[in-house]
């Protein structure tokens, strides 16, 4: 028996004494309540967990304990029994017990005492009291490892926003994208191992692709144990966290066994629970599967099912909750699962069915599940009490005894009722064809009842369409929504387009492109602005945004942050792409009014309200579109790191090259800032793939046509900043693509301008030494090679100006440079400059000016800092600025005469650096390039290798300066020992005094005034022998030498070793990327050498400077006209489609893909054996059927036969054989399924549903077979029930007394009221009119006013739908109709503009609602003109045995769109109450009115020749 804890005030001091730690958990990320729009009474907490990190299940941290603690007291209550009155049964150990199931000792202290002033009757709403809960926090499951979940103890009546609050809040769960309710039984029950593993495998599926919520009873038994199972299944398969699924078990308080150990009244942080299935008796353990715990508590002990009402309210509360998610808000869609069961089972479908859940039936579970699974299929009318009596003597064969007759007769009316909403109900079959899986059982089972769902016009289809993709289930779209039902505009695919890029379903957006969505009309300014306003905050692009717009306010001053537009992302794109680029979004000026005509943060695609779809709706003059869509959604994915759907948009792209090297460059770049490394590795591959398909498309290019491949490099794209595509390389460092042979081709051709790249290299520094060379056939030009002559100054000027004979020049001119300069550093370095000394600062000032110009030269319009910026990140300007600079300081020095001899050694090292600058020259050449580059690299380890050796030279050097030397004072002489000879030391030059066996007195000064001589070491003053400790020093110099020569150096050298080898791996590819800014410089430089290049620089300065003419572009860009370049395009757009074919065939050629694809089609051909052998079975089960059926009408003629052969004499009554039972075909089941729809029920069925509207009045149930008068009934004993109008001045009483029924008078007309029935005379029994259609579970009048017929009058107003133009629109060949209906207060439905008729009245008070006074007259003269299409019965759920509704829809149609009197008539409806909804509306089967009405409807479409 378990032990229910005291309530007790404990106060926080306490809370270790209570419910001490078992652990320390780390803390969580708090959260805003603002994240939340529910529970907007609640007491709120500060603290959460983050939304964007939430997960199932999270640590506890401290806040949160703290929080919890505080709030779930003040907001959730636990029920406890207040007074002890003893009950006649007793408990399992057979003591006596209270009502309400507990002993008396666990009561409360007052709950013992006698109830004197209560009566001895136990009463629930007396004696049970709500209170603070109790138990609450963390459990964890003893023995199983590190299982945690939630639980909360609640009581029965607690609001379901509060317990929908707490899982939210405070448990940190995401908002369910859909909610699954598994029922089914309680106990443990055998399924069979197949149905067994495709039920788990389906139920997690869909959990974990959809985000649903799981809820069952919770307990270790039953259902919920084979839900915990699978769970556990998936967990222990799964080795992410990600993969969490949330389980909610929902279970009674006082049925769980152990429930002691998680009572803490300051909450169990955590609670240790114990499964112990062998002594839990009749009460049940929780399922150590499941991830969270709501424990209904009602004050009692061992009573089961008191959760089923909580349970059933928290569902529906969900469902009604709206998720918004990736820009889609959908109603959280529910959905029931059924496994096996019993009696509770068939009540909970029941209610999921009449409530609008769908509902899954698991065939072959057992019980509940497979009686309606073996019924659904059947016409209702053949769902008899025999049958059903026949199936559950077979599938409840042990608890059959248990069923009554009135049992029996209630399972059949509820069964029955099931099966008549088959849109609601799915049968899952094992091996049935299309559902191998139970998740697309039950996804397909949402989607028949949404698309059987009452609606206007086409919501349904969005409402689907959003649940697909909330769910993340592109293969559910393409076979449930995208079929030939519904025709897809492109433009309604719009705002499902957005959610579902902002969700990051890659899958989903193919397939809408696919679907005919065109990026050009989808991606507007508003929705890029949209998209980049939906940036996920963990986004490093999104925080860069978020520091732009700060930085806004800060510069306007203002408190507000600005609203993000796309000039602010444009700045974040301009730092990504490089200053070469322009703005890809400018920024509008002030005087120009804002593109955006709606605040976008606050727009939601609801299903209701304002959407998304807005942004697509409006007039051409308001929507702007961008310059290329595609760029915009691909820049959009790329900054998020999203790899599929940046690769789909590239797909769509036309300037597809330029947009792969941006994207390269893009990802580069924000890889460096990136502090998560997975993330930068991630960014880097997916650069690395963009690289490879511009080299790709390239490739394929440059194999057509290498001259239009060449223009594709120098085209200037406008799209992408007006930049080019080998800007975009080389600003990345696309080696890969930089070194394609096509670019270096084109480079090579630039190099060697106008002239034949086919000339030597000789050849060239031939005609430069001798230039009338030029004018034989030595030198060859392009242009002569296109057999275009040239005159003698054109090849004059195309020699000197090709930037390989510039290069070259250049050299001559650098080397002769140097040349004089070392003779007059050497040779002619006099007090007075030599004319030589001022040829070399002449041709210094050439060089400086050439510097300044470099510096200066902005085609571009960067501006003066930005170039500044550009010239100083080259490392060869660096050298020159280094090399001048100096050379002027030592000018500085040699000028003075002082300091003559200083200059001149300033001017030495300025030589050297000069020197150095020859290594740039150099880079050019294939041999001697590739080993620059590897010696630069080398310097870099160089310069680490230092700092370590550094660390050992100045520790031994201070070491044995300290050991061997006293106070040596002299600066320079510590340098010497401490650094410089510690230095020699490593290269052999052992000093000789380090030890005492070389050490002479002679080469040291005693007392170190000697300045050239160091100071001795420490000697003995007798005779002047060294007292240092020898053997100290000599293990410090083997040590030192030891360390430096043999592991330091040997590190240098393998450091060198591996620089070599990584470099030279790539050497080609670094000294062709390299080898491009040394062909740039000299393509766009002055052609003459130094110093004749001032004339050059003279020419530019008159030319900007006087006749202000603009620079000339000398970089490699080139404006295209635009046919041209519309036609380039094109051309690459085709090669890429080429390249993408190319590589999917690829992709298929692959060993490892094949290898997948093989074992793909065996597992398939495996599992439909498997299905083979069960459809097989099905076959041979449907053959016995159809044998038995001919079998039995093969009986019923040879019976017909012998009774007319009986009837002519030829045989007596006894020699008749028995031909077969009749009863044959009652038993028989048909099991074949694509029936057509029933035909129209012969009885009433809205007269029988069980519950009565408008009142809380169960009917007795009565099945079909059971409703006609003349059909023997025994058990029926309904329940009578007659409301009170108060508001009517006319009505029959309501009580059942005779006296006051002798009074009415039937079939006849009693006073102003009619009861004369369309139907002819009525019988009448005991007082009371029967029903002319039959029994209906309810005696009484119900809610109607009178006894006998109700009369009503519905007119049925039509009008052709039309076009703009008037044409009237036709669906499948018929025209369609408008029909006026109203939607009235109080009502979630709409009706047709009509109703009861009040005595003596001609007009239904409900139209005269409609209608204006002044036209009642009008309308009844319509009415009149009208086509009477239905009088009689009128199946209404107010109808009861004793009351019913007759009425007479008489149909007003328009056929002219001109018709003066419809146009009155829609005058009048505008004028009507305010609190009416009054609309035309398209006339479908699908139009959501009462049932009864969809059927006056149907008449009336079949009048007029119409679609229904």
């Amino acid at each position: 028996m378990s032990v229910r804890g005291r309530c007790a005030k404990v106060l926080p001091s306490e809370l270790n004494k209570v419910c001490p730690e078992r652990g320390d958990d780390p803390a969580t990320h708090p959260r805003k309540m603002s994240d939340f729009e529910v529970v907007p009474n609640l007491q709120q907490s500060s603290s959460s967990v983050s939304k964007s990190r939430r997960k199932a299940h999270f640590p506890t941290g401290s806040n949160e304990k703290e929080n919890l603690i505080s709030w779930i007291p003040e907001n959730i209550r636990k029920k406890e029994c207040t007074y002890f009155v003893e009950s006649s049964q007793t408990s399992d150990s057979g003591r006596i017990v209270c009502e309400c199931g507990y002993l008396r000792e666990q009561h409360l202290d007052d709950g013992a005492k006698p109830p004197i002033f209560l009566g001895k009757e136990w009463d629930p709403s007396r004696h049970i009291q709500e209170m603070p809960t109790d138990a609450f926090g963390d459990i964890r499951f003893t023995g199983l490892g590190q299982k945690t979940g939630k639980y909360v103890r609640v009581s029965s009546d607690t609001p379901p926003r509060v317990i929908y609050h707490l899982m939210t809040q405070h448990w940190g769960l995401d908002a369910p994208n859909l909610l699954i309710s598994v029922t089914g039984g309680a106990k443990n029950f055998i399924m069979k191992p197949r149905l067994k593993n495709i039920f788990r495998q389906g139920l997690v599926k869909v959990a974990q692709t959809t985000g649903a919520w799981i809820i069952t009873g919770g307990s270790h038994a039953g259902v919920m144990k084979q839900v915990g199972e699978a769970v556990r299944d998936f967990i222990l398969s799964c080795s992410h966290k990600e993969g969490e699924i949330v389980t909610i078990g929902i279970a009674t308080w006082g049925t769980v066994y152990n429930r002691e150990s998680l009572v803490c009244p300051m909450g169990g942080f955590p609670a240790e629970y114990v499964l112990d299935e062998e002594n839990q008796g009749s009460l049940s353990c929780l399922d150590s599967n499941h991830s969270h715990f709501i424990l209904v508590d009602d004050g009692t002990h061992g009573r089961y099912g008191v959760e089923i009402p909580l349970r059933t309210k928290l569902e529906k509360f969900i469902s009604e909750q709206t998720k918004v998610k990736g820009g889609v808000a959908i109603k959280i869609p529910i959905v029931c699962v059924v496994l096996e069961g019993g009696p509770g089972t068939l009540d909970t479908i029941y209610n999921a069915i009449t409530n609008g859940t769908p509902c899954v039936i698991v065939e072959g579970s057992g019980r509940v599940a497979d009686v309606i699974a073996q019924v659904a299929n059947l016409p209702v009318s053949k769902i008899t009490i025999a049958l059903i009596q026949q199936k559950l003597s077979v599938l409840f064969h042990d608890t059959y005894e248990l069923f009554t007759e009135g049992k029996l007769v209630e399972w059949t009316k509820k069964i029955q009722d099931i099966v008549r909403s088959r849109q609601l109900l799915t049968i899952f079959r094992e091996g049935k064809y299309g559902q191998q899986d139970v998740d697309v059982a039950i996804l397909q089972a949402l989607f028949k009842a949404s698309r059987n769902q009452d609606h206007f016009g086409r919501e349904n289809w969005d409402h689907q369409l959003k649940l697909a993709v909330a769910w993340n289930r592109v293969d559910i779209a393409r076979s449930e929504i995208f079929t030939d039902d519904h025709d897809w505009k492109p433009t309604d695919l719009h705002p499902v387009m957005a959610a579902a890029l902002i969700s990051n379903k890659p899958e989903f957006v193919k397939l809408f492109l696919e679907q005919g969505v065109r990026l050009k009309d989808f991606v507007t300014w508003d929705t890029l602005v949209y998209l980049y306003d939906n940036l996920a905050p963990s986004c490093l692009f999104h925080s860069k945004l978020q520091k732009v717009l700060l930085e806004e306010r800060e510069h306007t001053a203002g408190s507000k942050m600005p609203r993000l537009q796309l000039h602010h992302v444009s700045q974040v794109l301009r730092e990504l792409l490089g200053c070469s680029t322009q703005p890809l979004y400018p920024k509008p000026k002030h005087t120009e009014r804002p593109r955006l005509s709606i605040p976008v943060p606050h727009i939601k695609l609801n299903v209701q309200g304002s959407s998304l779809r807005s942004l697509y709706k409006r007039s051409a003059g308001r929507v702007t579109f961008t310059m290329d869509p595609v760029r915009d959604l691909l820049i959009w994915a790329v900054v998020q790191n999203r790899k599929e759907l940046a690769e789909i948009i590239w797909a769509q792209s036309q300037d597809c090259m330029a947009a792969a090297l941006a994207c390269s460059k893009i990802l580069k770049e924000l890889a460096k800032e990136e502090e998560d490394t997975d993330t930068t590795d991630d960014m880097l591959a997916l650069a690395e793939q963009f690289e490879h398909k511009a080299i790709g498309v390239f490739t394929d290019c440059y194999r057509k046509d290498e001259e239009r491949a060449q223009k594709l490099l120098t085209r200037v794209s406008e799209a992408w900043g007006k930049t080019t595509c080998l800007q975009l390389a080389l600003e990345a460092k696309n080696m890969n693509f930089v070194s394609h042979g096509g670019v270096q081709a084109f480079l090579t051709k630039v190099w060697w301008g106008k002239l034949c790249v086919d000339n030597g290299l000789w050849r060239v520094i031939t005609c430069m030494l001798f230039f009338p060379l030029l004018y034989t056939n030595l030198i060859i030009f392009s242009r002569e090679k296109r057999l275009q002559p040239m005159g003698c100054l054109t090849r004059l000027r195309a020699f000197f100006t090709a930037p390989v004979v510039i290069f070259l020049m250049n050299i001559l001119s650098y080397f002769t440079f140097l040349l004089l300069f070392a003779y007059v550093l050497m040779v002619d370095f006099q007090p007075t400059p030599s004319w030589r000394e001022y040829l070399i600062y002449f041709w210094l000032f050439s060089l400086v000016c050439e510097e300044t110009r470099q510096l200066l030269y902005d085609p571009d319009g960067l501006g003066l800092v930005k170039m500044a910026s550009l010239y100083f990140k080259d490392f060869w300007n660096k050298l020159d600025i280094c090399a001048i600079l100096v050379f002027i300081a030592g000018l500085t020095c040699r000028l003075i005469p002082s300091t003559l001899y200083p200059g001149r050694i300033i001017l030495s090292l300025a030589f050297i650096i000069f020197c150095l600058r020859l290594m740039h020259i150099f880079t050019v050449s294939k041999t001697l390039g590739p080993k620059i580059i590897i010696v630069k690299r080398m310097m870099k380890d160089v310069f680490f290798f230092l700092f370590l050796l550094a660390v050992w030279v100045v520790s031994f050097g201070v070491a044995k300066q300290a050991i061997l030397i006293h106070n040596e004072e002299r600066v320079e002489w510590l340098f010497r020992g401490v650094v410089y000879h510690s230095y020699l030391t490593i290269f052999g030059q052992i000093p000789s005094y380090i030890d005492g066996v070389n050490f002479n007195i002679d080469q040291c000064s005693p007392n170190g005034t000697d300045p050239y001589k160091p100071k001795c070491p420490e000697t003995n003053a007798d005779n002047k022998k060294p007292i240092f400790p020898e053997w100290l020093t000599v293990i410090l110099l083997c040590l030192y030498l030891l360390f430096t020569n043999i592991l330091l150096l040997n590190l240098l050298i393998a450091m060198f070793n591996y620089t070599f080898q990584q470099v030279q791996e790539h050497t080609d590819q670094i000294w062709k990327f390299q080898r491009h800014d040394l062909i740039e410089e000299y393509h766009g430089r002055p052609p003459a050498p130094p110093p004749l290049i001032l004339l050059n620089h003279l020419q530019l300065l008159v030319r900007r400077g006087l006749l202000r003419r603009p620079a000339t572009h000398h970089k490699l860009k080139e404006k295209l006209e635009k046919n041209e370049e519309a036609a380039l395009l094109s051309w690459e757009m085709f090669l890429k489609e080429n390249y993408l074919q190319h590589q999917q065939c690829q992709e298929k050629q692959n060993t490892e893909q094949m290898i997948r694809d093989i074992a793909q089609r065996v597992d398939v051909l495996a599992e439909l054996l498997d299905l083979d052998r069960v459809k097989r079975t099905g076959v041979v089960e449907q053959r016995l059927g159809s044998l038995e059926d001919q079998v039995h009408q093969s009986a019923q003629a040879l019976r017909w036969m012998m009774q007319a052969l009986r009837g002519n004499g030829f045989s007596s009554g006894e020699d008749l054989p028995a031909v077969g039972s009749s009863r044959a075909l009652d038993f028989k089941e048909a099991d074949l399924e694509g029936k057509a729809e029933e035909r129209r029920p012969p009885y009433h069925v809205l007269a029988r549903n069980l519950l009565y509207p408008g009142s809380h009045t169960l009917r007795f149930p009565v099945p079909d077979e059971k409703v006609p008068w003349e059909v023997d009934f025994p058990l029926y004993d309904p329940p009578a029930y007659s409301a009170d109008h108060k508001d009517m001045a006319v009505q029959d009483p309501f009580s059942l007394s005779l006296e006051s029924l002798l009074k009415i008078n039937y079939n006849t007309m009693d006073g102003l009221i009619d009861r004369q029935s369309f139907h002819g005379l009525y019988a009448v029994r005991d007082g009371l009119p029967l029903n002319p259609m039959g029994r209906t579970g309810l005696r009484g009048r119900g809610r109607l006013h009178c006894f006998g017929p109700n009369h009503a009058l519905h007119p049925v107003v039509t009008r052709w739908r039309r076009n703009l133009d008037g044409s009237i629109i036709r669906k499948s060949l018929k025209k369609t109709l408008e029909v006026l209906v109203a939607q009235y207060p109080l009502s979630d439905v709409w009706a047709l503009p009509g109703g009861s008729l009040e005595p003596g009245e001609t007009l239904p008070l409900k139209l005269k609602w409609i209608l204006r006074r002044e036209f009642w007259p009008q309308f009844q003269n319509l009415l009149k003109q009208g086509t009477e299409v239905h009088k009689g019965y009128l199946d209404d759920p107010r109808n009861t045995d004793n009351a019913w509704v007759e009425t007479v829809a008489v149909s007003v149609h328009f056929d002219n769109q001109n018709d003066v009197e419809m146009k009155r008539l829609n005058s009048f409806l505008q004028g009507c109450d305010p609190e009416l909804c009054i609309r035309w509306q398209v006339l479908d089967k699908r139009i959501p009115l009462h049932a009864n009405h969809k059927e006056l409807l149907h008449k009336v479409s079949t009048l007029l020749g119409a679609y229904y």
